[in-house]
């Protein structure tokens, strides 16, 4: 276990960090987005921090147990490239019928997160990665995520909140610390 402290300096020379997007990066649930396609113009300092992340060297990835063509859109407005995300594939027939979900995407089987984080490491041999979001399934991606940093700036989920060494409700904290 790190302290808050020890969590900072991680979040400071991290090689990467990956956010869960549905009520962290956007505001919503992704289910509610698939009819309406936004929620993210607003999304400020979102967006800034991605920026100075992307400035410092640092990847982005969102990673998503939502739908990954909800998730594209809210990349494509982050600049985060379409490889940067893990989200579930949605299938449809040849006559544009639903058919399901694309059962072989890591983020579509419980732990899912964690599988894409232990990925990320393997593939891009990354020392430190942070994992910020809302949701329980966040948080149980740390380890193999170097470090959690829990989000409550949408929504507060009392079981995150209580147990993230961690706890922000707007994304200007974490920019406050990439000034420092």
């Amino acid at each position: 276990m790190v302290s808050h402290s020890e969590l900072r300096k991680l979040f400071y020379s991290a090689d990467a960090v990956c956010f869960d997007v549905d009520s962290t990066v956007i505001r919503e649930e992704g289910i509610d987005e698939l009819a309406k396609i936004c929620g993210v113009e607003d999304a400020v300092s979102e967006m800034e921090l991605v920026s100075r992340l992307q400035e410092r060297n640092v990847q982005v990835f969102l990673i998503s147990g939502g739908f990954r063509s909800i998730v594209e859109h809210v990349a494509s407005k982050l600049n985060i490239p379409a490889t940067n995300v893990f989200a579930n594939r949605l299938k449809f027939y040849f006559n544009g019928e639903y058919a399901g979900f694309d059962e072989m995407q890591p983020t579509a089987e419980s732990g899912g997160k964690g599988k894409v984080i232990k990925l990320l490491k393997e593939k891009f041999r990354f020392k430190k990665i942070i994992m910020i979001g809302d949701g329980a399934t966040d948080m149980e991606a740390c380890p193999p995520a170097d470090a959690f940093i829990g989000f409550g700036g949408n929504v507060i989920r009392q079981q995150v909140k209580d147990n993230a060494k961690w706890y922000i409700t707007d994304f200007v904290e974490l920019l406050g610390e990439l000034e420092e």
